[in-house]
Order: C-alpha cells, then structure tokens, then sequence
C-alpha cells in the first residue's frame, strides 16, 4: 500500500469524527472526491429531477471527470485536514 493510499484512508476515517458538520457544499466536495479517488470517472445514469440530492451528488462527482485517482486523494487529504 502506498504511503498517498494509506494517508487518503485515513482520512477517510478522519472525515467520519469531524467536529462541526461541514456545509452541504464542502460535503458534495468530500463526495466527489471519494467517488473519484476511488471508483474513477463518473459513469452512473444521471438522476432524475424527482431526486435532487442524488442529482447534486452525481454533478459534484461529474465535474471531477478525467481528474486523475491520486490526484483526487491528495485533494481529499488536504481537505480533511483543513477542516480538521
């Protein structure tokens, strides 16, 4: 496992024990960049209007297409800890 593997899932773990709950923004950020990080570009059928969460969620992830996986992990990291 590689040390960028290993800090990515512990913050992932971090991000679970956060003190303030984050913003419905920088939460759709967090999403994103985990679905990136580890299941690679966004290849889901896009929701329907009738699910608007589900809707924002698969835009937030969207617009990371063709953001490399490690890339993403590093972005992640870094916005763990700066909302730790």
């Amino acid at each position: 496992m590689s040390d960028l593997t290993a800090a990515f899932e512990a913050a992932v773990a971090q991000s679970k024990n956060l003190s303030e709950r984050p913003d419905n923004a920088t939460l759709l950020k967090i999403y994103a960049l985990y679905k990136q990080a580890s299941a690679g570009d966004n290849g889901e059928k896009k929701p329907s209007f009738s699910d608007p969460v589900g809707r924002a969620k698969w835009d937030a992830w969207n617009a990371l297409k063709g953001t490399a996986a490690t890339a993403a992990q590093q972005q992640y990291i870094d916005l763990i800890a700066s909302l730790s």
